[in-house]
């Protein structure tokens, strides 16, 4: 039945009735990735117009699921065969106006796909990010005592941001100036922290290094030196992947432009407790899963 109308399984309450304590409720909130909305024709196993109806309803059940935010993980929107600046804000104007109706915070992360015929001051301009995050590629924001982090990772290897498909997807990367930021964030280690970004951090494991941040291997250190990272949240790669290292959960969602309606979605209910463990709720082709907290 979760499958199905995963709403009717969660309890209703109102986002601005929540209270911010730790030590009585967990933080919980929704998350999906690639989208991939635009309007062309289906190829192979994606099905663009069809992540429109997708995300109604996954806003649905977050908006019955006394959540605190949602995030998406990237590549919102897609463009056509031909692509054309007008038609791609166009398609990226549509799906970010379904991705607002979340009673709540919402948060964007952008993706290689997000610059492929617009720049990202075009992107930024078309959506809004809730409070001090808004018209910002990387931020942070605190919930409930937890610091959540969001990278940018869309650069090329020269530091050049992604700009209207100027870029090769295989080659993502974080400038130095990011990572100087990154660094000050970590420097206050009294808070958990939660990352999130699209392409892969964990070049370590078994996954495609096409597929990770070129420079992964400088930011996982800072990550691990810190201490207090519970997990990191990726998308780009629409399979979904996890791995684990140094007490830090890696964990890759899959995209919900895979596959056609009624049957394929991909979207999921995040909570972490306040013993720092995390629980994912998936739905359709996203799985649960427990990223429970190692203690030593």
């Amino acid at each position: 039945m979760k499958k199905t109308c995963g709403g009717a399984l969660l309890l209703a309450a109102s986002p601005s009735f929540i209270s911010c304590n730790r030590q009585q409720r967990p933080v919980r909130f929704g998350i999906v990735t690639d989208l991939h909305y635009s309007r062309r024709e289906p190829y192979g196993t994606r099905y663009f117009p069809q992540t429109m109806e997708k995300l109604k309803e996954a806003i649905g059940v977050f908006n019955e699921s006394n959540l605190d935010f949602v995030i998406e993980l990237g590549d919102l929107k897609d463009q056509d065969n031909v692509p054309q600046r007008e038609r791609t804000l166009t398609y990226l104007d549509e799906i970010e106006k379904e991705f607002q109706t979340f009673q709540g915070p919402v948060y964007h992360v952008l993706g290689n796909h997000d610059m492929d015929s617009i720049s990202k001051e075009d992107f930024l301009q078309h959506t809004s990010n809730h409070g001090d995050a808004d018209k910002k590629t990387y931020y942070s924001f605190i919930c409930n005592d937890i610091k959540f982090i969001v990278l940018d990772a869309n650069h090329n290897l020269d530091g050049t941001p992604y700009d209207r498909g100027n870029f090769d997807w295989t080659k993502a990367f974080i400038p130095k100036d990011q990572v100087l930021w990154l660094q000050e964030e970590l420097k206050e280690k009294d808070k958990p922290v939660v990352i999130f970004i699209h392409q892969l951090l964990d070049r370590f494991s078994d996954i495609g290094k096409a597929l990770c941040v070129s420079n992964a291997d400088e930011i996982v250190p800072l990550l691990e030196a810190n201490g207090n990272i519970l997990a990191v949240f990726q998308g780009h790669h629409h399979a979904g992947h996890y791995s684990f290292r140094n007490n830090i959960h890696y964990w890759t969602m899959k995209g919900m432009i895979e596959g056609k309606l009624p049957d394929n979605n991909s979207f999921a209910v995040v909570e972490i407790d306040p013993q720092n463990n995390i629980h994912i709720d998936g739905f359709y082709n996203c799985e649960d899963k427990d990223l429970n907290r190692i203690t030593v």
